[in-house]
């Protein structure tokens, strides 16, 4: 072994302490508490330096759609590195790997949509998008279209035009963002409402801000809406029924080019391949990665409608973009052997019929707890609202960090999910069995009851 190889758990934490940045990280409060150090996996475990046991409530970060080792994805990734390790999709060139995953991903999309751009990440995916928009319009003659609404707390990326696009507050106030020319619009958020209309009646409203905006900046200014299916890093937040068919009314009434962001929600986590496809909205663009791979190699990608791709390959000339990595032979590979475990495994169908709707009663009946106010989950996404009070429902000073001391528990407890203020979210891998869906969930009761415990009082 190396001098690297053997390092234990507090070397590597003084390392990353002294040399890592970490994304999304308060550093010095991580140099205070140390970094707890993943090691290996396993179908849906992960495992820390200290030995200890997690289930992996995550996926990782959204992404491990098909579970830990994956042997034939480590085998996907060897022969093509062995066969061709890298080449760009730059000068005209092109190599197997890209152009079949391009195919087969045309096979498992909407008919409108059959060309894919590829990039490294969902961040890249939507930078290429706001290009890919704003062109599009200037080849219809119309370049006053530039304006792309988006949502407040929607979350599409950390680049700077994917950020712009994302309507977090504190993204934008450490960055000058967003830039010119992308707005924002309430999201439908039913519980973070006032509730007096019902999620119906709140689906329309919601939707309405969007015709209000497009209105108010007038038709002919606006490119595209973009939004998630299911908002995940805003907090797991599922539209009501009528949302989005109202959404896709509005842009098909005013010729707005639809945008939906399946980074998280695509290949399998709605319990259908698109959360497009669960919401039978008709996207222009696709922007995709994470579960494209089950996180095993990044890839990323763009869906693009042959509305937009007839009008860019005819009339615009040289699209002056893309990637050094843009389409790269290993990750393809990788994605194209996920996608057949996926189809073999039937992990679509499971998440609709079988583990899905199994772990949806289950997460349900979390509802029962004291602090849980409301329940949520579609397929293998889902969310619990934490409250100081159910009736009325009255939530906590979010300075008390009620979602964080509940997530900690969770973790030291051996099971991750995820903090968003006091939302606490889940979306564990598809090969998630029942029993392991049990222990999730009596997990989770327990850590709710410990949370109840150190927040009593206060």
């Amino acid at each position: 072994m190396t001098a690297i190889e053997k390092l234990s758990g507090q070397d590597l934490q003084r390392l990353d302490s002294e040399h890592y940045l970490h994304p999304f990280t308060d550093h010095k409060e991580l140099h205070r508490k140390k970094a707890r150090i993943i090691t290996r996996a396993d179908g849906v475990y992960i495992y820390d330096a200290d030995g200890n046991k997690i289930l992996d409530g995550m996926s990782g970060l959204w992404c491990v759609n098909a579970g830990y080792g994956r042997d034939e994805l480590v085998a996907a990734a060897e022969a093509q590195m062995r066969e061709l390790p890298y080449y760009n999709s730059f000068f005209q060139c092109a190599h197997p790997p890209s152009i079949k995953l391009a195919a087969m991903l045309t096979e498992l999309s909407q008919p409108q949509l059959n060309h894919v751009f590829f990039t490294g990440s969902g961040s890249e995916a939507n930078d290429t998008i706001v290009r890919m928009v704003r062109r599009y319009w200037d080849l219809m003659g119309q370049p006053e279209r530039h304006t792309i609404i988006s949502r407040k707390n929607a979350y599409h990326g950390s680049t700077v035009a994917a950020a712009s696009l994302g309507g977090m507050k504190p993204m934008h106030e450490q960055s000058g963002l967003p830039i010119p020319d992308i707005v924002h619009v309430e999201q439908p958020y039913w519980f973070g409402s006032d509730r007096s209309l019902s999620p119906d009646e709140f689906g329309l409203a919601a939707a309405k801000a969007v015709a209000d905006k497009i209105l108010e900046i007038g038709a002919d200014k606006i490119a595209a809406f973009i939004g998630e299916p299911i908002q995940g890093a805003g907090g797991v937040i599922i539209p009501p029924d009528s949302y989005w068919p109202e959404v896709q009314r509005i842009c098909d009434e005013h010729g707005v080019l639809l945008i939906s962001d399946e980074v998280i929600c695509g290949f399998g986590r709605t319990g259908e391949w698109f959360g497009a496809d669960y919401y039978g909205t008709r996207p222009d663009f696709m922007p995709f990665a994470k579960g494209v791979t089950s996180g095993y190699l990044p890839l990323g990608g763009v869906y693009v409608s042959d509305r937009v791709t007839d009008v860019l390959i005819d009339k615009g000339g040289e699209f002056f973009h893309g990637y050094t990595y843009s389409g790269h032979p290993a990750a393809c590979a990788v994605a194209m052997a996920n996608i057949d475990i996926i189809k073999r495994e039937g992990l679509v169908e499971r998440v609709r019929d079988d583990i899905g709707p199994y772990l949806q009663q289950g997460w349900a009946k979390l509802c029962e707890h004291p602090l849980v106010a409301e329940t949520r989950m579609v397929g293998l996404i889902g969310a619990l609202e934490l409250v100081r009070s159910k009736d009325p429902v009255e939530r906590f000073d979010q300075k008390q960090g009620v979602g964080t001391i509940c997530r900690d528990f969770l973790v030291n407890n051996g099971l991750v999910m995820r903090a968003v203020g006091d939302t606490i979210v889940c979306a564990p891998p598809f090969t998630l069995s029942r029993a392991e869906a049990d222990e999730l969930l009596e997990k989770a009761w327990r850590c709710l009851d410990l949370t109840q415990q150190a927040v009593a009082g206060h």
